[in-house]
């Protein structure tokens, strides 16, 4: 039996790679010194929760076939220096999924926005048609009792490929040590300001992603992105290139409708970037052996993956959706795509400043007119947060200087926000709710 030690367990991809190693029927262990829900009541229904929170290196012993870090853990991490001083292996997140995957074919999806989505996609479509596969992804999804499956029998592993950094030691982009065998890029659009100083620098990652595809594999890339479809016709080694766009659709009464070579098959997403996202995933589909029909006869009944376009709440005349959207082409992506579908409503749109990049005084430049199409637009951000993450304070003045929007309003409160949001309820109103955060708890079901 292998005998696997985690340190930091408790974090949203820890704890699901942990259960996934246990059900394959590894014996397991971790350490946390904060776990959170629902992480907690899932390990603890496996009996993996730590009897107490805290760094305890006579955890670590010669008998451990390996130490998974969690990006959570510190480089100085008593755990760690202890395995370090045994010779224990210690692996990262993404570099203990590649040791479990290298005879796998791995499907990787990457990029700066619509990763879960696609990733989400794939799954759904190939678990319809019950096919064995491995996967990873960074959602909980409808009809997966995990984010992560590792098996013996599975021939390939669907890998949401993420361009942060892997570990507190690690610092390459997680999905450059997934090795993709076929490799998908939705978007560059630059994040993560704190670890790439520059745009170049974060697109650089992506170059070495997609040069890392060995001749024989498959780069599917978006067509609609100019960054994209510059770094993927450059590519170096990989011959077998796949491009996509936005597929033939109408929009009926709120419904889009794929129109195919197969006949009309009516959507439970919506949205353009929704729309090239489909097409990325069919493309991924058939390298994993789906027809078409097949994907379309699937994708129908697939319903989006949590906090993306996510339905909340839907009455006669008012609608509520949340988001992960946090930077500004997601913001306008998703703004345009409820506009789009809801021709007519009221679009109430609210976005929560929460990422390390969004909070940063010389990034917010890059959010003027990003929430323009919005009937009413509200920005709310938590200063805590902000000294948390060890940034300059900004004010509610510079936030709506950088929107560029008069009509928008800013908000340190979230009673404040909830208030808002309720005046400006009328009837055909649809509230979009985007962060990558939540809010600081303002209740969507109450609104």
């Amino acid at each position: 039996m292998m005998k696997v030690h985690f340190i930091a367990i408790g974090g949203a991809a820890m704890h699901n790679l942990a259960l996934a190693l246990q059900h394959k029927g590894y014996q397991v262990s971790g350490s946390d010194d904060e776990i959170n829900e629902p992480s907690k009541s899932r390990l603890e229904k496996a009996g993996l929760l730590p009897s107490e929170m805290g760094w305890f290196p006579e955890k670590i012993h010669s008998g451990l076939d390996a130490v998974i870090l969690g990006r959570h853990a510190r480089a100085e991490n008593p755990e760690l220096l202890r395995a370090k001083e045994l010779g224990v292996p210690v692996f990262s997140y993404p570099e203990y999924l590649y040791e479990q995957s290298k005879s796998k074919r791995r499907f990787v999806i990457g990029g700066s926005h619509g990763k879960t989505s696609i990733t989400a996609m794939i799954l759904h479509v190939l678990n319809y048609h019950q096919m064995d596969f491995d996967y990873m992804v960074g959602s909980q999804l409808d009809g997966f009792e995990r984010m992560v499956r590792l098996s013996e029998s599975a021939p390939i592993i669907i890998l949401e490929g993420d361009e942060y950094l892997s570990s507190p030691i690690d610092r390459r982009p997680k999905f450059h040590l997934y090795k993709a065998d076929v490799a998908l890029l939705s978007g560059i659009a630059w994040d993560h300001i704190n670890v790439f100083p520059t745009f170049d620098n974060y697109v650089e990652q992506f170059r070495i992603f997609v040069n890392q595809i060995p001749e024989e594999g498959t780069l599917i890339y978006c067509a609609e992105d100019k960054e994209v479809v510059t770094v993927c016709e450059n590519a170096s080694k990989v011959k077998r290139r796949l491009s996509y766009g936005i597929p033939a659709h109408r929009i009926v009464d709120g419904n889009t409708i794929l129109e195919t070579e197969y006949g009309e098959y009516t959507l439970q997403i919506f949205g353009k970037h929704n729309l090239m996202n489909l097409e990325g995933a069919r493309l991924m589909c058939n390298e994993a052996g789906v027809n078409d029909q097949d994907f379309y006869t699937a994708i129908s009944s697939f319903k989006g993956a949590a906090r993306r376009l996510e339905l909340v709440h839907r009455e006669p005349g008012k609608v509520v959706y949340r988001d992960f959207a946090h930077s500004s082409s997601k913001l306008k992506a998703t703004i345009e795509a409820v506009r789009e579908q809801f021709e007519g409503w009221k679009l109430v749109a609210c976005m929560e400043l929460h990422t390390f990049s969004s909070l940063s005084e010389q990034f917010l430049a890059h959010y003027s007119g990003s929430m323009d199409q919005a009937d009413q637009a509200f920005v709310y951000f938590n200063p805590q947060t902000i000294a948390h993450k060890k940034l300059a304070p900004i004010s509610t003045q510079q936030v709506k200087a950088a929107f560029n929007n008069e009509k928008l309003e800013t908000f340190t409160d979230p009673k404040g926000l909830f208030s808002a949001i309720k005046s400006s309820i009328a009837e055909r109103t649809v509230i979009l709710m985007m962060s990558s955060g939540v809010f600081d708890g303002v209740n969507l079901k109450a609104i």
